[in-house]
């Protein structure tokens, strides 16, 4: 049985606007998985969708074995939801956000006190920064700084499902390069599957398992990296996803 069913979700906004045409795929245990498209293409309301912040119109998502429309509290104890939008305490410390976040997630879910900090240390580990620097305020945190705490929680609590919305976005090139090669040790470790969305086709080339092309609200092709190359004769995903948008994506 798949970790997570998606089936024919729908989503229309007020005044008619159709972010989701019939979206329907699936995802099994430590899969990562990757949505590609451009702004506009539905990525981020799908990703709302699954982490219960939007109903959708009409469509089905089913996680580990729990209806997340019908029941949103049991899906929420499941998953991890990182944003594309750069949030966090401002006046709290880099490491004082990581423990309230890791504590009230574990929490919800039972844990005990010494899971609840061998998470946090986990957390602390996976962010890549120093004492000095997870001692420094949030509000003086650079975007990438803030990208690191968030993806680094959401890992460390092991969710069944981790939802992660552009997770490099204001990285540089090492510090992106250290989190992608985190998201993969994860999923492959931990059993942790991952529902990303990225503009950084080399990114998902590299890390996703399977990837969906998305125009226009819908899913215009699917498969691995490897076999959307080749079935557009291309060099490289980019330009598979150009070849898809050509052949398939004009509706």
């Amino acid at each position: 049985m798949p970790l997570l069913e998606v089936q024919g979700l729908v989503k229309i906004y007020p005044g008619g606007v159709e972010a989701l045409r019939g979206v329907s795929f699936s995802l099994e245990e430590g899969e990562v998985f990757g949505l590609v498209g451009p702004n506009g293409s539905g990525k981020t309301t799908l990703l709302r969708i699954v982490a219960t912040l939007l109903k959708p119109t009409r469509g089905r998502v089913v996680l580990d074995g729990v209806d997340a429309v019908r029941e949103p509290g049991e899906a929420r104890r499941r998953l991890a939801y990182v944003p594309e939008e750069v949030g966090g305490y401002r006046r709290l410390t880099g490491l004082e956000y990581l423990s309230f976040v890791v504590g009230a997630f574990l929490s919800a879910r039972g844990a005990s006190m010494r899971e609840v900090e061998e998470a946090l240390e986990e957390a602390v580990r996976l962010t890549g920064l120093s004492r000095r620097q997870l001692g420094r305020r949030m509000q003086e945190y650079s975007k990438g700084m803030k990208r690191r705490l968030q993806v680094a929680w959401a890992l460390a609590v092991k969710p069944r499902l981790a939802i992660l919305d552009e997770p490099t976005s204001g990285l540089d090139m090492e510090a992106g390069y250290e989190l992608r090669r985190v998201i993969a040790g994860y999923a492959r470790s931990h059993g942790v599957t991952v529902l990303m969305s990225s503009h950084n086709l080399f990114e998902v080339e590299y890390l996703c398992d399977r990837v969906a092309f998305m125009k226009n609200g819908r899913v215009i092709d699917m498969g691995s990296p490897r076999e959307l190359i080749a079935r557009y004769g291309a060099r490289n995903l980019e330009e598979a996803y150009m070849s898809a948008v050509a052949e398939r994506g004009a509706a």
